[in-house]
């Protein structure tokens, strides 16, 4: 029970450690969140928890996939802001295209022999 506490701790602690770094310099927050903590995170807790090597060399290599359709809401979120469009809807907007864009990734993904 306490590893799992642990974890949760930590995790949260890296979510309000980013959101601190932006209030006094975006740049460098965008920096920590454009790590894959949550990635590496899971990684070594998985390890940690005793799972195979193939199998966090697959969970590696399926986030690796699944980065790129992500990208398509820090690309539309900051355009449509910047478009005059309020947060709310801009977050939405962006977040509906990022959903699109998952779902046709991945049978694009099965197509080519990658399973996710």
């Amino acid at each position: 029970m306490w590893f799992y506490l642990s974890k949760i701790v930590i995790s949260a602690l890296i979510i309000v450690l980013v959101s601190e770094i932006a209030k006094r310099n975006s740049g460098f927050a965008a920096l920590v969140a454009s790590l894959p903590l949550t990635s590496l995170l899971a990684i070594i807790w998985l390890r940690i928890e005793g799972s195979q090597i193939a199998q966090i060399a697959e969970l590696s290599q399926q986030i690796f996939w699944l980065v790129l359709p992500s990208l398509a809401l820090f690309l539309l979120f900051p355009m449509l802001l910047r478009y005059g469009l309020t947060f709310w809807l801009s977050l939405s907007l962006a977040s509906s295209a990022t959903i699109l864009c998952y779902l046709l990734m991945i049978p694009l993904l099965r197509r080519f022999g990658v399973s996710i």
